[in-house]
């Protein structure tokens, strides 16, 4: 009785993994966040500030324990112009605007609608996306100060030299034990490295500072008229988007990996108010991250725990930690960094591509080179969906078919099979010979469906077709909601419901 009452107040949570996790994720999103903030011009504080508000906010509130949220490249990418030509008080609204139109998602349920992207274009966005974080990491071989220049000489071997040591740490050190991170172990133990031996390498100082206040409430300074929301609403649609599309394709991928199910409508209305707090503490914004959300999965992260130590960290480090953060070697996250984009390329789309339709494969490829050359997540999303939803209808448009024969009453049937869409309008039509056939025909639908008006406006050429030569149509088996379609064109369409007793498919009138 005990132990079941105990198991009740306390879930069963590894504490230790939590918080390792956190400070794992912690780790890796410091250096991200500077280099996006940094990116669009900003200072290195605000990227900060949104990795610490995204965090909180997301893991309080989110629809997905275990999700990693923070100051993304995804989403500042789109603000980027707004900010260089109307200054950074406008983007601070911008993101305000963006978290509304993302509660509003939320709220209404449209987070559901996430499910309509096929697979193909899943393992499209994540191999794009870890083909995008791998690149951005080969970045930091670059020349402090000079980002023309790569490296060459000592600096560049020993630049090599610790990412691979990192890459070797994380690899290995789960074959001695799993009780603690190997991010964390690697990136403490190439610190050490650096710190004791003295090696000059590129470090975290070298990209921007960390240290900072607490972010204070600050209401974007900008005119409240209608011009002003003219002006940033193209910009905070097209955020909250693509924010929404990288988060809510980031739970669908926790949800694969761990078995479970996330709520896409709470994460929608907890994103909107991340980014909604955001505007208000001068954050640059963001959403899920799928790097760090790897990371603190395969650290053990896996309750909502991890994330608020994350974020939290993150606010420490701001506020106290910075002078030892900032001497971090870029190697050891580097290192880490790739793994992640090793972790998150599906390879097992390589191993399963000959099953795929050649469609599907189109797909993929398409999805993964525009999230590569554009960097736009959402747009390469789009793209696939709509792909993928033309093949799908042209592939039904072939299937429609209609099996004839006139039984002894001399009655003349039409069963069709398939559905009936504005896709498969035109072959339907090629299916009735109407000079030869009888006074009396009818059109069997037991095994298709009424989808769409194209639809309806087929059915109506048919029977109008039928009644100028003096014959008349029957329709049987329709489903109610093929009938209620049918209702709502009354009057344009001439047509008869044939009850049938037999299979009592269709409600008396």
């Amino acid at each position: 009785m005990g132990n079941g009452t105990r198991s009740l107040v306390m879930p069963n949570v590894n504490f230790k993994s939590e918080v390792l996790a956190g400070l794992t994720v912690a780790m890796t999103m410091i250096p991200e966040s500077l280099s996006f903030a940094i990116l669009a011009g900003l200072t290195p504080l605000t990227g900060l500030y949104a990795a610490f508000l995204m965090g909180l906010v997301t893991a309080l509130l989110g629809g997905r324990p275990g999700m990693v949220s923070g100051g993304a490249g995804a989403t500042i990418v789109t603000l980027i112009a707004l900010a260089s030509a109307h200054g950074v008080e406008y983007l601070f609204a911008a993101v305000l605007l963006a978290g509304i139109i993302q509660f509003a998602v939320g709220l209404f349920k449209f987070g559901k609608f996430v499910r309509l992207i096929p697979q193909p274009v899943m393992y499209g966005f994540l191999n794009g996306l870890a083909i995008i974080i791998f690149m951005a990491q080969i970045n930091q071989f670059r020349v402090i100060g000079d980002d023309t220049q790569w490296m060459t000489g000592i600096p560049l071997y020993t630049m090599i030299g610790l990412t691979l040591l990192t890459i070797l740490i994380v690899l290995g050190f789960p074959r001695l034990t799993k009780a603690v991170p190997a991010s964390l172990v690697a990136i403490i133990t190439v610190f050490l490295l650096v710190s004791l031996l003295g090696i000059d390498t590129k470090k975290v100082i070298d990209i921007a500072s960390v240290g900072g206040s607490f972010p204070q409430f600050h209401v974007p300074q900008v005119p409240t008229n209608l011009e002003t929301l003219s002006l940033i609403f193209p910009y905070s649609l097209v955020m909250a988007g693509v924010g929404l599309v990288e988060s809510l394709l980031t739970l669908n991928m926790v949800d694969e990996i761990t078995g479970t199910k996330g709520k896409s409508n709470r994460e929608a209305m907890a994103q909107g108010t991340a980014n909604f707090v955001n505007g208000l503490f001068g954050g640059m914004g963001g959403c899920a991250m799928v790097a760090q959300t790897l990371v603190n999965i395969n650290a053990g992260g896996k309750t909502r725990l991890s994330a608020i130590i994350g974020a939290i960290t993150i606010m420490a480090v701001i506020l106290i930690g910075g002078p030892l953060i900032e001497k971090i070697p870029m190697a050891a996250l580097v290192g880490v960094m790739m793994m992640v984009a090793i972790e998150t390329f599906q390879w097992v789309s390589f191993r399963i591509v000959r099953k795929f339709p050649k469609s599907d494969i189109v797909v993929g490829m398409l999805v993964a080179l525009i999230t590569v050359l554009l960097h736009n997540l959402a747009l390469a999303v789009l793209v696939g969906v709509i792909i993928a939803a033309l093949v799908f209808a042209w592939d039904n448009a072939k299937r429609i078919r209609a099996r004839k024969f006139t039984d002894e009453n001399g009655l003349k049937y039409y069963e069709i099979y398939g559905p009936l869409f504005f896709g498969s309008t035109t072959n339907f039509l090629e299916k009735f010979d109407i000079l030869d056939d009888p006074e009396t025909v009818i059109i069997d639908f037991q095994q298709s469906r009424v989808v769409d008006m194209s639809a309806i406006d087929a059915l109506n050429k048919v029977t109008e077709r039928y009644a100028k030569m003096g014959k008349k149509v029957y329709l049987r088996h329709l489903s109610p909601d093929c009938r209620v379609l049918l209702a709502h064109a009354e009057g344009e369409i001439m047509v008869n419901l044939l009850e049938d007793p037999t299979y009592n498919v269709m409600p008396k009138d």
